[in-house]
């Protein structure tokens, strides 16, 4: 069937007889002869840029994100201070190494000794909150006293140093020495490709929580922008203000319109998450991952795109099987469980199942980017994916354009996906 013909048609007893376009142009009065699905493209993108609701959950999705990043990089570059009371010379020499251990490890905490006269005047700072713990002897060797509660991590600094004390001058009294009996009794470890243990470990997580972002990120846009676009069909259908714009302009370009208009917001408002989480991510203590990070970023915005414009026109097929908002639920509901699954591909996949999903259109969005950052996939394999990808995409645009045409302007109503196969173009 060409644009701008008018094809009266029925099927399964419903009415269908409505005009595909009223002119044989595709610039009606107004666009000044431009194509008619950029008017809808604007109008799309206005509507939601005006409606309340997505203004403030963007903007409240922005604020979570800052202030998650503002709050991790606040914690880890926020110095502490733990004052240990002490009444001799010896408790305050444990304290002084147990401090000098802490500041090896470079962790923002210190450990510092403060004397006072007697254990009275000691007990008191901590009541007064001047000290955090009493470091004294006993009968039964060394006792941390606290106010209110013990201090689990200055416990742990404390005891290793209290324990090689008490050893030391155990072995002097017997004549012997720590070096002595110490001697052989580290044990030292090592890699086979000599990077660091801990490093690895961070980088691990850093991966781990990245590719759970990658998967919430594209869960949430789909599904948000998704129902928007199925939303939109069907309150127009609903209210017969599909059939005015089909006297105006042809019901592909209108489609066309929600389409791209929607994919620019749900794009534009990807790289603004994104883009901010990188920035915020260069102002914490990991930011020496940036570089890990930022190529798989870029992949996952560029499969973004492909994989929402390959669904997007199948939201618009859902919306318009719909007679009224209420049957959106049972007409989504596929799209819905397709999401969910591809998120919890993107949060456990591993192994084999990683690598097949990565080729596999939609779960690629996800699965292609982690393996990037694993480093267990090349350029190339992400080229081939995204062209796969793309090749989906074009095929549930013209399928979906298709069943959109057939569906949209058919009331009497909830259609079904196999009436709509059955009725002839």
């Amino acid at each position: 069937m060409s644009i701008g013909t008018r094809n009266p048609r029925r099927s399964s007893g419903r009415s269908t007889s409505t005009p595909e376009t009223a002119s044989t142009t595709l610039g009606p009065v107004g666009t000044g002869g431009g194509q008619p699905w950029s008017l809808v493209t604007v109008r799309e993108m206005v509507v939601k840029l005006t409606d309340r609701n997505f203004l403030i959950g963007t903007g409240l999705t922005l604020v979570l994100l800052l202030g998650a990043m503002g709050f991790n990089a606040f914690m880890a570059s926020r110095e502490s201070t733990s004052k240990v009371a002490v009444v001799d010379q010896a408790a305050a020499a444990v304290v002084t190494a147990a401090g000098a251990q802490v500041a090896a490890a470079q962790e923002p905490h210190s450990v510092t000794a403060a004397t006072y006269p007697d254990d009275a005047a000691a007990r008191a700072a901590l009541t007064s909150g001047d000290a955090q713990a009493y470091l004294h002897r006993t009968a039964n060797g060394w006792t941390l006293t606290s106010d209110t509660r013990t201090d689990t991590k200055l416990s742990l600094y404390l005891s290793e140093v209290v324990r090689r004390t008490a050893l030391q001058e155990n072995l002097a009294a017997a004549g012997t020495s720590w070096d002595t009996v110490s001697r052989g009794t580290d044990l030292r470890t090592d890699l086979l490709k000599g990077a660091d243990g801990q490093e690895q470990s961070h980088a691990e997580g850093v991966r781990m929580i990245t590719g759970f972002v990658f998967a919430m990120l594209f869960y949430m846009a789909a599904l948000m922008f998704g129902m928007g676009i199925a939303q939109s069909v069907v309150e127009e259908k609903q209210s017969r203000v599909v059939e005015i714009l089909a006297t105006a302009i042809p019901i592909r370009q209108l489609l066309i319109g929600k389409v791209v208009g929607n994919t620019i917001l749900a794009v534009g408002q990807m790289i603004l998450y994104v883009g901010v989480a990188l920035i915020g991510l260069s102002f914490t203590q990991y930011r020496s991952y940036l570089g890990m990070i930022s190529g798989p970023t870029g992949w996952f915005l560029v499969f973004f795109l492909v994989g929402f414009l390959s669904l997007a026109c199948v939201w618009a097929v859902a919306g318009s099987l719909a007679s009224r908002s209420e049957d959106l639920q049972s007409t989504t509901t596929p799209m819905t469980i397709l999401l969910v699954v591809v998120l919890f591909a993107g949060i456990s996949a591993t192994g084999t199942w990683l690598v097949i999903s990565s080729y596999l259109p939609v779960f690629s969005t996800v699965t292609m980017p982690m393996r990037l950052m694993n480093g267990t996939a090349s350029w190339w394999e992400a080229a081939i994916a995204l062209a796969i990808t793309m090749v989906f995409a074009f095929g549930t645009v013209m399928l979906g354009e298709r069943l959109y045409r057939r569906s949209v302007m058919r009331t009497g109503g909830r259609s079904t996906l196999r009436e709509v196969l059955r009725t002839a173009d």
